[in-house]
């Protein structure tokens, strides 16, 4: 073979190396909306680069993440709390494999409402989240609400609360804040993806919850940052837990996730309340629910070529849909946990 021909085929096997394989691969999940502007996102821009990978995802809540990935009817899940120890058996009982996490990307839950007359960023203590959340708080103008918003003519209208019908990973986030702010909450409805509302009026997905809000005077609910920002909706400032009122941005999310010291090996953890001035306290990671074994010998390894992919350049697109990227110590350490796929 002459050197031109050893050239050719260099350049051949080296492109190899940076394509897709030429066999077409076709991966469906399903699960959380919270992260769903991103990962439509990424799937998208995946299959322009490596057009023989297809990556199909329905965004129907957490809680059907969950289920579906259990079943085996779809490839991944996708959920915005961490599976807790008794769904993890289950998933073991039912797909004889382990489930791993892999946090994506960090995102808020937001306080978002609709108060005629009103268009100021209001604060919110956790002691008023919790009440009215209780329906102890019914009012726009209890003390609860305009001692923390000196100046702000609040109306004495009647609270409409609003939150999840469906199991829902936005809904965990938000209960496991108001479960670690309210010993009341904690022990009268507690944390969950899906839980026994006291109050309100349900909404499907984030997009129910956000329609809902717009359409409702005197409203009031919880949205993930990037619903309320893409909606134009008004949200508020949350006390965290050094005592400062805070809004929800990039900067104040990875300030919450700069909490976490030690993440554990399984990256099941919990953000929310974080210490420190500068951190959101509703925030939280949100994972994709992957098999620890994958038969099919092209879809293993795809999903790991994917997550390869989400961990550097799909870092760089979260930023620009409002979604914190992942701190450097937790990608070096997912980095090293996709080889947990089998």
């Amino acid at each position: 073979m002459n050197r031109v021909a050893l050239a050719i085929l260099a350049i051949a096997c080296l492109a190899g190396v940076e394509s897709a394989p030429a066999q077409q691969v076709a991966m469906n999940g399903a699960g959380a909306t919270f992260p769903y502007p991103i990962y439509s996102k990424w799937f998208d821009e995946y299959h322009k680069k490596f057009p023989s990978i297809q990556i199909n995802y329905q965004s129907l809540g957490s809680g059907a993440g969950i289920q579906q990935v259990t079943a085996g009817t779809v490839d991944f899940g996708a959920s915005d709390g961490p599976m807790n120890d008794e769904q993890i058996k289950a998933f073991e009982a039912a797909r004889h494999s382990g489930i791993l996490h892999f946090p994506t990307v960090l995102g808020a839950d937001v306080p978002a409402y609709n108060v005629p007359g009103v268009t100021a960023a209001l604060n919110f203590t956790p002691e008023a989240l919790a009440g009215i959340f209780l329906g102890k708080i019914t009012q726009w103008n209890d003390p609860a609400i305009a001692g923390a918003n000196p100046g702000v003519k609040l109306p004495k209208a009647d609270i409409v609360v609003v939150h999840r019908s469906d199991g829902s990973g936005t809904t965990y986030c938000w209960t496991d804040y108001l479960s670690k702010v309210s010993p009341e909450w904690e022990k009268r409805v507690g944390r969950g993806t899906s839980v026994k509302w006291p109050v309100g009026l349900g909404g499907k997905g984030n997009e129910g919850v956000s329609g809902q809000i717009k359409q409702t005077p005197y409203s009031l609910g919880y949205v993930e940052l990037i619903y309320a920002i893409q909606n134009k909706m008004t949200y508020g400032k949350v006390r965290n837990a050094a005592g400062q009122f805070v809004a929800a941005t990039l900067a104040s999310v990875s300030a919450a996730a700069a909490s976490v010291k030690d993440m554990p090996d399984d990256f099941r953890v919990s953000i929310t309340n974080p210490p420190g001035s500068a951190a959101y306290p509703i925030a939280t990671f949100t994972w994709l629910l992957v098999p620890e074994k994958i038969g099919d010998e092209a879809k293993r390894k795809a999903m790991q070529a994917f997550l390869r992919w989400m961990l550097t350049d799909g870092q760089k697109l979260a930023p620009a849909l409002d979604y914190a990227p992942l701190p450097a110590p937790v990608v070096a350490k997912e980095s090293k946990a996709i080889a947990r796929i089998q």
